[in-house]
């Protein structure tokens, strides 16, 4: 079964440079339920970093439980049908966090 850490320790390699051109950014994730955790994804000079725990400052912070954040990133979860059902919570910048989703493969 993957896990949210197996999906954020393939998430450097899973970046696309090409599509966050310039951009710099940290979103944290808190993860809730049984495989849940606290992340902070940074983008900085077209690459891509992981560190667990909650950046100071990151630009957003999406809460949600960790069995629909894996279902989400293998493609099983629709991420716009979740955030609009409820399932994820984002505080913080919501465009910096749409940006985000698209920057990533999933599958």
């Amino acid at each position: 079964m993957t896990t949210p850490a197996d999906i954020f320790a393939r998430t450097p390699q899973n970046f696309m440079a090409d599509k966050a051109g310039d951009m710099t950014a940290a979103v944290a994730f808190d993860l809730s339920g049984e495989n849940g955790g606290q992340w902070t994804v940074k983008i900085d000079n077209g690459t891509a970093t992981v560190e667990e725990g909650i950046a100071d400052g990151a630009d957003a912070t999406i809460s949600m439980d960790g069995s629909d954040y894996v279902d989400m990133m293998t493609g099983k979860l629709n991420p716009m049908m979740a955030f609009m059902g409820g399932k994820v919570k984002v505080s913080g910048d919501l465009n910096t966090v749409m940006k985000f989703q698209t920057m990533f493969k999933t599958g």
